[in-house]
C-alpha cells in the first residue's frame, strides 16, 4: 500500500486539493493508499483549507472539510514511499529536512513545473490548480503502480 504525502506552503491550498484528488482518484480504482498533504511552513497548523479551494474542489464533488493544515517533518521521508511537491522552492524547503538515506521518494508533482499558488489571486486561480492537479494525478498513479 503507497503512502503518498503532497506538499505545498501552508497546505491550505494546493497540497489539500491534490490529497482530495488522490483520494477520489484511489477510491474510484478500488486502491487502499495512504493519502495525506502538509506544508513546508506551519502558519496554518490544524486549519483548515482555504474556504475558496474548499468551494472551487466542492464544485467538483471533493470533499476537502476534514483536512487539518499541518507542517511537514523530517520523520515524514521515513512514514511515506513518496513526497510531492507543488512547486521548486517547496522541493528546495523540503530537501532541507530530508533525513540522509531515508526511503521516500521526493519529486515536483508537475514535472515541467510549478503548480501556481492561487492564494492571492482570484477564484479563477483555484480552479486553475484543481485542472493542473487533476490533469496530472492519473499519470502520477500509473507512474507508482508502475514501480
Amino acid at each position: 500500500m503507497p503512502k503518498l504525502l503532497f506538499v505545498c506552503l501552508g497546505n491550505i491550498c494546493r497540497s489539500p486539493a491534490a490529497d482530495g484528488v488522490a483520494t477520489a482518484l484511489s477510491r474510484k480504482l478500488g486502491l487502499n493508499w495512504q493519502i495525506e498533504s502538509a506544508g513546508t511552513g506551519a502558519w496554518h497548523a490544524g486549519a483548515p483549507p482555504d474556504p475558496r479551494m474548499v468551494a472551487a474542489a466542492a464544485q467538483r464533488g471533493l470533499d476537502l472539510s476534514g483536512l487539518r493544515a499541518r507542517q511537514a517533518v523530517a520523520r515524514d521521508f521515513l512514514d511515506v514511499d513518496h513526497i510531492f511537491a507543488m512547486d521548486r522552492q517547496n522541493l528546495a524547503d523540503l530537501r532541507q529536512i530530508q533525513p540522509p538515506g531515508a526511503p521516500a521518494r521526493l519529486q515536483l508533482f508537475l514535472s515541467e513545473g510549478d503548480v501556481p499558488d492561487p492564494y492571492y489571486g482570484g477564484d479563477q486561480g483555484f480552479e486553475q490548480v484543481l485542472d493542473l492537479i487533476e490533469s496530472r494525478m492519473p499519470q502520477l498513479f500509473d507512474s507508482i503502480q508502475r514501480g
